[in-house]
């Protein structure tokens, strides 16, 4: 499967970006010592900065663990994303220039020889991978987080990079690679209709770029190895999902017509999120692709497309088929991986039973429980590069030589974090949450070090907790070190993530219990999880805070305004406060998705669909908020503009309720560069000290630096903001055009 190549794990990569993930594990954004009870009204007189800073010095049992700074959890990694080319020689790897993350490449058997490749001087290289022909290193950048994506590629030789899709102000997309055309990509671009991306074959030596595929309208392709379209992709008006294939096996000049295509396979919306296409084999002659029809969960299966025989390859009864292993270039199917709280694999093809039993029990060799990523493996697949997930520790990268003795098959070349070293961090628990109609809801939970003396996962007395709520709301939460979690509970606090209804991979009945649900039975799941952390002794009900970004941004502040006694206060970054402005401006490239979120979250072109989408929305409830709420947002969002944070601090103000309101004007979705996250995560760590009673670090100047924060609302209600924002900062930002990335 083409999928499963060093290059389609860099796309995987970047498809998680899209969703405003963050897999470098820094974060996107990633005891009962307060003698304010939070249970006390916004209006109520704050603490002074005396106040809280005695709260700071409160002793409890987890006190004696040091205070993490900030930056070791969420600056730029040492080092990150090791890659083997795809011939062996050469290794490449993540690695901060000045501050700003670049691609640094070297000799594959001399990890410090490495030298940087790429010259970001702004946002950083956040994801990256090979070309086929090891000679070109592929990444993608945004301007200011607007994810009008360009695709550059960098010689690793001369240093000198090409933009590949040089049209500001259109989206490119990383659509295919091949071995067979190693000096080629496949590109998708949007600069002849804003909401459909055509499909383009892009030369990496000179970037001239041939059309194989003229959008007529479709969501996307399904190409071959042989950059053949096989097949195209689109949504219903019904919010289900058809494939269409050729009608013929010849194209004309600009690919297929609109005319020139078929139905070959038809799914209602019932199972249109859990099913899709996933490639071909070696021949192109059986296609592969994961189904939930006649089931709950989606399995993998195969079916040849000359016979027409269909067979059920992997599934697992609990979640839908995850992350699956196919030689490199023979592309047989060799592993499926399925996560239910963490992952286990089932292995199809016997010739890799060893090496996938050696890396499971490589990390236990050591104590460690940690889980292994296969990030690439060479064409001749003799070498991989390997990483390990740990809970309590940063991510392990090494390379693993399959042809070596034991002893000498994996080579160690770095820690993503060298500084967390210095740090006891905390394990992070997984229990599963009842709801109150029966979901099972697979949890994290992580406690502060030394809280819970016998590890069962229940403080010695109960602490004040963070429920910290996914985005997506289509994505999920995993297992594994998070540095938001370990941050909070380094302050004191039990933090909490859910996989509430509508979270993906735990098959379709799951997924689509979350139709309609919005404020409604996926908020209910959050109040599920924080009443059971309450019964059993976790959480003090008094100081519970909600928190998080996208639709987590959109849960705090449903938390805040319909359940407006439940949570002392809450973190809202870039959450929508109306599902209709939502709506009404999404980006134009989403518009054959559009059907799903009509069927999903509500109908805004009717009257009666608009008024049960405001029924839905904070923005209708203000009033109702009566707990302190910080909000972040980036200017150049295009998913959650910035008038969603504009309107409701706006509607917050002209009712007089306390709101602070931190503005980034070079971000979009989500907090990319380290200055502004690190700036951030400082105001919340304060805000959350003045109201839930928890440890920090003090707010200083040096927290700034860098960082393009504004606070036109609100800056006196964080203790010691105010008094290190300059004053222009506390003014409606005039935002710059950022100038173009610097491209030869």
């Amino acid at each position: 499967m083409r999928t499963l190549t060093e290059l389609a794990f860099f796309v995987a990569l970047l498809a998680i970006f899209a969703s405003g993930c963050d897999s470098l594990g820094v974060g996107v954004y990633d005891p009962e010592i307060s003698s304010t009870p939070p249970s006390a009204k916004a209006t109520q007189k704050a603490p002074t900065q005396n106040q809280v800073a005695a709260v700071r010095e409160t002793k409890n049992d987890a006190a004696a663990s040091p205070l993490i700074p900030r930056d070791v959890l969420f600056g730029n990694p040492d080092r990150a994303q090791a890659r083997l080319s795809p011939d062996g020689k050469f290794l490449s790897y993540l690695k901060p220039v000045d501050g700003v993350l670049n691609v640094w490449v070297g000799p594959a058997d001399d990890v410090d020889a490495a030298k940087p490749v790429t010259d970001d001087k702004l946002r950083g290289i956040r994801s990256h991978g090979w070309a086929y022909n090891s000679q070109y290193i592929v990444y993608t950048q945004d301007k200011g987080g607007d994810e009008n994506w360009h695709v550059y590629a960098t010689n690793v030789e001369t240093k000198a990079t090409r933009d590949l899709t040089p049209i500001d102000g259109v989206r490119g997309e990383l659509a295919g690679a091949s071995e067979r055309f190693p000096d080629e990509l496949l590109v998708g671009f949007n600069d002849r209709d804003p909401r459909f991306h055509d499909l383009y074959r892009v030369n990496l030596l000179t970037g001239e770029k041939t059309l194989v595929q003229e959008n007529p309208g479709f969501a996307g392709f399904v190409t071959d190895d042989d950059f053949k379209v096989r097949l195209a992709v689109n949504f219903t008006p019904a919010a289900g999902q058809v494939w269409l294939k050729p009608k013929t096996d010849e194209p004309g000049e600009k690919g297929y017509a609109e005319g020139d295509w078929e139905p070959m396979e038809e799914f209602s919306s019932v199972d249109a999120m859990t099913s899709g296409p996933s490639g071909f084999d070696k021949a192109g002659a059986v296609l592969f692709f994961e189904d939930s029809r006649d089931r709950n969960t989606a399995g993998l299966f195969s079916r040849n497309l000359e016979t027409g025989d269909t067979k059920l390859v992997a599934d697992d009864p609990r979640v839908d088929v995850g992350g699956v292993m196919s030689h490199p270039t023979e592309k047989t199917l060799q592993a499926v991986s399925f996560t239910y709280s963490k992952t286990e694999w089932k292995i199809l093809d016997e010739a890799i039973r060893a090496d996938i039993e050696f890396l499971q029990q490589f990390p236990k060799e050591s104590g460690s429980d940690g889980e292994f990523v296969v990030s690439g493996r060479t064409l001749d697949d003799s070498k991989w590069t390997v990483a390990y997930l740990l809970d309590d520790g940063p991510m392990k990268f090494y390379i693993y030589d399959r042809k070596a003795e034991d002893g000498e098959k994996m080579r160690f070349l770095f820690n993503s974090r060298d500084d967390l070293s210095g740090y006891k961090l905390a394990k992070m628990h997984t229990p599963v949450i009842e709801s109150r109609d029966g979901m099972k809801l697979v949890s994290y939970l992580t406690l502060p070090v030394g809280s819970d003396p016998d590890g069962d996962g229940v403080p010695a007395k109960p602490l004040p907790m963070v429920l910290d709520v996914h985005g997506g709301p289509w994505s999920r939460d995993g297992w594994g070190f998070n540095a938001s979690h370990q941050w909070l509970a380094n302050r004191g606090y039990a933090v909490l993530s859910v996989n509430y209804r509508g979270s993906t991979g735990f098959g379709k009945a799951f997924l689509n219990a979350a139709n309609g649900q919005w404020a409604g039975k996926m908020h209910d799941d959050l109040l599920d999880a924080v009443q059971w952390a309450e019964d059993r002794g976790v959480a003090d009900q008094d100081k519970v805070c909600i928190m998080g970004g996208s639709y987590g941004g959109y849960a705090t502040l449903v938390g805040l305004t319909f359940t407006p006694d439940v949570f002392a206060c809450g973190v809202d970054i870039v959450g929508p406060s109306s599902l209709v402005t939502l709506m009404n401006n999404v980006p134009p490239y989403w518009y054959q998705f559009m059907p799903v979120m009509k069927e999903r979250v509500g109908d805004w072109e009717t009257e009666e669909g608009k008024a049960g989408l405001l029924a839905k929305s904070p923005l209708s409830k203000v009033d109702q908020i009566e707990r302190p709420l910080l909000i972040g947002q980036g200017a150049n969002d295009p998913r959650v503009t910035q008038l969603e944070a504009d309107q409701i601090v706006e509607a917050m103000q002209e009712k007089e309720i306390p709101v602070t309101y931190a503005l980034f004007p070079d971000e979009g979705h989500g907090f990319a560069r380290p200055e502004n996250r690190m700036s951030f995560n400082a105001v919340t760590e304060m805000f959350l000290a003045k109201n839930l009673g928890g440890r920090y670090e003090p707010l200083a100047a040096e927290d700034l630096k860098g960082s393009s924060l504004h606070v036109p609302a609100g800056a006196s209600d964080v203790p010691g903001l105010a008094e290190v924002l300059p004053a222009e900062r506390k003014e409606m930002p005039k935002v710059e055009p950022e100038p173009a990335a610097d491209a030869s």
